[in-house]
């Protein structure tokens, strides 16, 4: 499982404080240990700075990287700071994220290319959020191929079939894992995203129902996710269902975190 840690972001009551009094040591804490517990990038976001986002993400972006080399996933809204924060990420950079919506994909696909940078597919265009599972998919779909013919490997493409809370529908779940398996099936080379937190919101123990949800969407083809890597259980859920859907060869990976404690109290 590939793994984008999402706790350095500006729309956290915490790292917005620890931004606004440049407290980088609060900062850079997190940045290594989201990387130790096994984070393949490291989210950066300084969305919630509207006037100066440029500005907080570079700061945020130099911080991390006197404590962590990383690499780094660049999250935001606004182009001028995807492209500051791509510049400087360097080598194997993410951005998180693109869409099939026409004015963000024209003024995207050339930092993508420019930089080399992995990216987040959202399954979302210009007319907007849909309930219809199938439209999701064809979104979805198309934005794979577009992105594969303006020149973006299909190893950089990391799809979001846009989870939405099941509190708020019974099909949001049920219909993210169809779209799941379906990208699997016909898109072998691409990857299957999700903010997974999304699926539980609204909903009491969260985390419960996010362990289970991944559990179920690796079962699918899931093999990347946008999580907590500081959660334990979390991982741990990972590990397991990745040695249950014949993800991890001999249980290799499973059998050695154990061995590392980091399966400690799970039983």
């Amino acid at each position: 499982m590939l793994i984008i840690g999402e706790l350095i972001n500006s729309t956290r009551k915490q790292i917005r404080k620890a931004v606004e009094e440049k407290d980088a040591a609060f900062i850079q804490d997190l940045a290594r240990r989201q990387a130790a517990a096994g984070a393949n990038w490291v989210d950066v976001n300084a969305g919630a700075f509207a006037s100066d986002e440029v500005e907080k993400l570079r700061w945020m972006i130099a911080t991390v990287r006197e404590a962590s080399d990383a690499p780094l996933s660049i999250d935001s809204p606004r182009p001028a700071a995807i492209e500051a924060g791509l510049e400087l990420a360097g080598a194997d950079a993410f951005l998180n994220s693109i869409t099939a919506e026409n004015d963000r994909y024209r003024t995207l696909v050339p930092l993508l290319l420019k930089y080399k940078a992995r990216v987040v597919a959202l399954s979302l265009d210009d007319t907007g959020m849909t309930e219809d599972m199938d439209k999701v998919y064809a979104v979805a779909d198309g934005l794979i191929k577009r992105l594969e013919d303006d020149g973006v490997p299909p190893d950089h493409i990391f799809v979001d079939p846009l989870i939405r809370p099941v509190s708020t529908s019974g099909e949001y779940g049920i219909g993210a894992l169809r779209i799941v398996e379906r990208i699997t099936t016909h898109h072998a080379a691409v990857h299957k995203i999700c903010g997974l937190s999304n699926i539980s919101y609204g909903l009491p123990k969260r985390k419960l129902v996010n362990q289970v949800f991944v559990a179920m969407a690796i079962a699918m083809g899931l093999d990347s996710a946008i999580i907590d890597p500081l959660d334990p259980r979390m991982m741990a859920s990972i590990l397991a269902a990745e040695a249950l859907a014949g993800k991890d060869q001999f249980c290799m990976s499973y059998i050695t975190a154990e061995r590392e404690g980091k399966l400690e109290g799970m039983a």
